[in-house]
């Protein structure tokens, strides 16, 4: 625990870069400023690049600059890059497995292909996954710790209400053990295991970048898996958050007043899930300061419960995992120097994707941390 904490102070007292990523299926995906790379690796052994401009609504609408309405974006932004990249990867690991069924199904090599990119182009059911999905985040960490507030309420006899700051404490002390124990039980499946191991590698590699170290699995392997941008210590600024706006709102706001119990309870859930936007907004600022003002004795504590809960979501790396990471974020720079992505106006380039057999395949640039501080 104290070489941990050695840890988290040691990364709180530097600057970081405004790349960051994403494990996804056997891979990686990195986004910079500019530009948007998946890297996963193929069942045989090759790296998969998919490599792409991103031109986002911030680009375009200097609106979306200003202070939480930023960190609104940044989360809307998230979840659609996580849609893409899930789908490509998860389109990429089974893509063996199908070619094999449709082999033996008497399907041409050509006819498969065809199939298979007709489908990354439209594939509503990955998107119809990720609406359940979505849903089913809003039960488990909006709907079930509300509800659960309210009946222990109810059984130890405690008469607090949805205006009372006991009710929301509860209520966000509830949402943090349900995300913890949540994520306690996944890792044990083995294919969460290995995109835990890919999140360690996304680390390790961003790590390496802002150490000024040439991007080599050698360089990558002595850095830590922990990362203060992570979002998992996002995810602890929306609980903390989350209890005091709502316990501020629902104190000056008579949600629902005047309706019978359990349907001011439901509006009340349903008001929440509204309240999620501005929350990011503000949790995405909090991470910003803390980062800023990380020689700071308060920046570094609020800043430690969010980084030891990455023990849970990050996992060591082997060599082939971090070469996969390294390759996404070497690509991501390769992009932004080659067409100078930083002053272009509109779209350069296009969606393109390449194979590499090893990482030393995709050329070096002059690019420093300098060139993408947070």
């Amino acid at each position: 625990m104290k070489n941990t904490l050695k840890r988290i102070i040691l990364l709180l007292s530097k600057q970081f870069t405004s790349i960051g990523g994403q494990a996804v299926i056997e891979g990686v995906m990195m986004r910079s400023p500019n530009a948007f790379v998946v890297a996963v690796r193929k069942p045989d052994g090759t790296i998969r690049l998919r490599r792409d401009q991103w031109y986002g609504l911030s680009k375009k609408l200097d609106i979306f600059k200003k202070p939480f309405l930023r960190g609104i974006l940044m989360l809307v932004e998230t979840m659609a890059n996580g849609v893409v990249s899930l789908n490509y990867s998860a389109n990429i690991a089974m893509a063996e497995e199908e070619r094999e069924k449709a082999l033996k199904k008497g399907k041409t090599i050509e006819e498969f292909e065809a199939s298979q990119k007709k489908k990354e182009k439209v594939d509503w059911a990955t998107f119809f996954t990720m609406a359940i999905s979505f849903s089913f985040g809003i039960a488990l960490f909006v709907f079930v710790p509300h509800t659960a507030a309210f009946w222990i309420g109810e059984l130890l006899g405690y008469d607090w209400t949805l205006d009372s700051f006991a009710f929301h404490v509860v209520d966000g002390i509830i949402k943090g053990f349900i995300f913890v124990g949540y994520i306690w039980g996944i890792s044990f499946m083995k294919d969460v295991y290995r995109v835990f191991q890919y999140h360690g590698a996304e680390h390790k590699s961003i790590a390496t970048f802002e150490a000024g170290l040439d991007l080599t699995v050698e360089n990558a392997r002595k850095f830590t898996t922990l990362h203060p941008r992570c979002g998992t210590s996002f995810v602890f600024f929306l609980i903390l958050v989350s209890i005091i706006l709502f316990s501020a709102v629902f104190t000056l706001i008579p949600v629902g007043q005047g309706l019978p119990g359990i349907l001011r309870h439901v509006v009340a859930v349903l008001f929440k899930v509204v309240l999620m936007l501005p929350i990011a907004g503000i949790s995405y600022e909090l991470i910003k300061i803390s980062g800023k003002c990380s020689d700071r004795w308060w920046a570094r504590a609020m800043s430690a419960p969010g980084m030891l809960l990455q023990k849970l979501t990050t996992k060591e790396p082997d060599d082939k995992q971090l070469e996969v990471a390294l390759s996404s974020i070497k690509a991501v720079l390769f992009l932004e120097e080659k067409f100078n992505l930083k002053e272009a106006k509109g779209r350069v380039i296009k969606l393109e994707e390449i194979d590499i057999a090893h990482l030393s395949e995709i050329e070096n640039t002059n690019s420093t941390l300098k060139e993408f501080l947070e």
